[in-house]
């Protein structure tokens, strides 16, 4: 399928690696010229150089702290006119509710809230103005049902989620569309992180702790950050017009709900 955007412009954040590459690779093979952004040069450049390599595109790479108001300066004036957005952040650890300070609170609503919001704020009124856009936020298949241990991930990504129910609503009239997409447990480092917590409490193997995973999803599998970007593309696309203010799992069936 044609996506229909091939010559448009996607920053792309925490793109480097996992499932922001993943939709990074797939953009790329829809002819999309990328802005990519990560923390780390080496794997940000690396990445960068593979993606020119293999779909004659122009990357941009921007080593910066999206999360920081210097890092998202310095990410904004590289990218110039922007037609897709893809936010994207790694979770925040793991824990139990009696552990968690005011200060964690703050750092998981940085990442994985007021970050998306800062950088729609800034991009939208140009998609607006140019009457086509896409925004696609990375969020988690906890903000349908929450995961006990992963209650800052659940508060912040939960807020950012109410965030876009309105907004989506607001800028669906100028051709621009925003929707989340709710990644279960992907073959990436945050599942590899989760799945060494589980080693270390229980005393038992990666492979253990990975197949005890894989059991409890329907599908018996892991995600891929190769279909994680194939869906992103697809909701970036012509054909996503009237998908509006969507949370959209891809979870293998993790999560147990009708709606």
């Amino acid at each position: 399928m044609d996506l229909g955007i091939a010559g448009k412009r996607a920053l792309i954040c925490a793109g480097s690696k996992g499932l922001g590459l993943g939709c990074a690779q797939a953009l790329a093979a829809a002819g999309v010229d990328l802005v990519l952004n990560a923390r780390g040069q080496d794997a940000l450049e690396e990445a960068a150089q593979a993606l020119r390599r293999d779909h004659a595109v122009q990357v941009t790479p921007v080593a910066a702290d999206i999360t920081t108001e210097a890092g998202r300066a310095a990410v904004l004036a590289a990218a110039g006119t922007v037609d897709i957005l893809v936010t994207n952040a790694g979770g925040p650890p793991p824990g139990l509710w009696s552990e968690w300070e005011r200060e964690d609170f703050i750092r998981a609503l940085d990442a994985n809230m007021l970050t998306p919001i800062a950088l729609m704020k800034a991009l939208l009124p140009g998609m607006i103005g140019r009457g086509w856009g896409r925004v696609v936020n990375i969020t988690s298949q906890s903000v349908k049902a929450p995961i006990a241990q992963l209650g800052l991930s659940n508060a912040a990504r939960s807020g950012l989620t109410g965030y876009v129910a309105g907004t989506a609503r607001q800028v669906a009239p100028h051709g621009v569309t925003i929707n989340n997409l709710l990644p279960g447990i992907h073959d990436t480092d945050r599942a590899a992180a989760l799945d060494a917590g589980v080693m270390q409490a229980e005393g038992i193997s990666r492979e253990e702790a990975r197949a005890r995973r894989a059991a409890s999803i329907p599908a018996r599998r892991y995600g891929t950050a190769a279909e994680f970007g194939a869906a992103c593309a697809f909701l970036c696309s012509v054909h996503a017009g009237f998908i509006v203010g969507q949370n959209i799992l891809l979870d293998g069936g993790a999560t147990n709900t009708t709606l």
